[in-house]
């Protein structure tokens, strides 16, 4: 390419990396012209949101792919801040499992915390041994590690693989996730969601952060890279990459409709166009990259992609409170609730009882946000849930909270059943009242398997040059 041209660059996906990127590079408006191709209508991937009845649900708008994080995420936050929005601290509350032998949470002592104690402490040591011991412990399944070091089945099965499927997304590729992503979990200060607790496994009430209504963020986002001359392209397919070499980067696109059922056959092939760009960049899935490169791909990348796994899960966000609370812990009860050790787990059952206030004047009892139930035929296998009313802050902040709470029958929850193609005759969503359904949505997941850390994430980093 001559000197001083600039580089006309296409990036395929506008979730959080494609916009990111084009941020990035729209810094430079003499070095690139920039391009984005997104297959959906919006922007922002994953990162959704959907329209409610504010009069029944306290607000009338609620995120449904991406509820929120941990503080470490400060690059979003950066970007949120630029255009306005702020996120909102929440205080992290957890139900997992149920009754008095299944069920435990980080809100107060339970008889099952007090049953693993032993397991909870040999755990912190087993975690400073796989930080010690990378890479060799580090790709080590989480499975294996639990019975290399002897801990207690039902430990791993009932506290270890739902907390790691729900915070870091594994699902049920839990038990096959590194044990390198479980250290992180832990222990990296660029990763980690929480502190070890060596008396609980997850700390009390530790701060988590609920994210601004995506849609408009996105939307704010989208149109200020616009300004800066970024072309954003929505409601376009990259059908195929036809050649890339040091001349170029050819492209077939044509639009897609992301309502349509099916999309073979819904455009006629007048509607393809042949597009030339001097550099691609790619942020979608490894798999759709794949498939999209086609002939195109490397070796190296057909090893690095192929390397990662997807299984397609379903959202159901309702209102049906009777299907909620056959299947989860909802509210405090005391045959859940273990004889206090010290006044620190006295003053925990008085706040989730709702006899007192706590940290920083969260509003008092126990609201989980996080729930998880195990399969009793396969308990390595879980569904997972979100209650968003007592998780996302404008359900409180939209109405008085304090004097007119949003009634529990009018809450909003996600149920998330998970990997169709193996465990749909395992799941309870045939009891969620349709007449509750306020949307379903399926999604494409990654999986996390430890073959992601053998091929994958050594394969993400650039070689030396010979």
């Amino acid at each position: 390419m001559p000197e001083g041209k600039r580089k006309n660059v296409v990036i395929i996906g506008a979730g959080a990396a494609g916009m990111s990127c084009a941020a990035t590079l729209a810094k430079h408006p003499d070095k690139f012209k920039v391009t984005i191709v997104e297959r959906m209508a919006v922007t922002g991937g994953q990162a959704t949101s959907i329209s409610l009845d504010k009069e029944k649900y306290g607000t009338d708008w609620m995120n449904d792919g991406v509820q929120g994080g941990s503080q470490i995420f400060k690059h979003t936050f950066n970007f949120f801040k630029k255009y306005g929005h702020e996120p909102q601290e929440v205080k992290l509350q957890v139900a997992f499992g149920k009754g008095p032998d299944g069920f435990w949470t980080n809100c107060f002592p339970s008889p099952l915390v007090d049953r693993f104690s032993k397991d909870i402490k040999k755990f912190g040591r087993v975690l400073s041994l796989i930080k010690w011991t990378m890479p060799v412990m580090g790709l080590i399944p989480i499975r294996i590690m639990l019975r290399m070091f002897f801990f207690n089945k039902e430990f791993g099965e009932k506290m270890v693989f739902p907390l790691i499927a729900l915070f870091l997304g594994t699902g049920n590729q839990t038990a096959n996730v590194s044990c390198a992503i479980l250290e992180r979990l832990f222990d990296d200060p660029n990763m980690k969601l929480w502190d070890y607790d060596s008396e609980t496994l997850l700390p009390n009430l530790p701060t988590m952060v609920t994210f601004p209504n995506l849609h408009n963020f996105y939307e704010d986002f989208r149109k200020d890279l616009e300004s800066k001359g970024v072309d954003i392209r929505l409601q376009t397919d990259v059908t195929e990459v036809v050649q890339r070499n040091s001349k170029g980067v050819i492209l077939r696109t044509r639009p897609f409709d992301p309502d349509a059922n099916n999309r073979m056959g819904q455009h006629t092939g007048f509607d393809t166009k042949t597009e030339t760009f001097d550099e691609l960049i790619m942020c979608v899935l490894a798999d759709d990259a794949l498939k999209i490169l086609g002939k195109t791909a490397t070796y190296k990348e057909k090893f690095v992609l192929g390397g990662a796994s997807f299984y397609d899960d379903i959202t159901i966000t309702h209102s049906d409170t009777a299907y909620f609370q056959k299947h989860y812990e909802t509210h405090f009860n005391d045959s859940l609730c273990a004889s206090p050790k010290s006044k620190e787990q006295e003053q925990q059952i008085a706040f989730s009882k709702g006899e007192q206030r706590g940290p920083e004047d969260e509003p008092t009892g126990f609201r989980p946000m996080y729930y998880t139930k195990s399969y009793a035929s396969d308990p390595k296998k879980i569904e997972m849930s979100f209650d968003c009313t007592n998780y996302q802050h404008q359900f409180r902040m939209d109405h008085d909270a304090e004097t007119a709470p949003v009634k529990y029958e009018n809450h909003v929850f996600q149920s998330i059943f998970l990997d169709k193609r193996n465990r749909d005759d395992l799941w309870t969503i045939d009891e969620i009242d349709k007449d509750k359904i306020i949307e379903s949505k399926w999604w494409h997941q990654l999986g996390h398997r430890w073959q992601h850390y053998v091929r994958v994430v050594p394969g993400m980093f650039p070689f030396p040059s010979a």
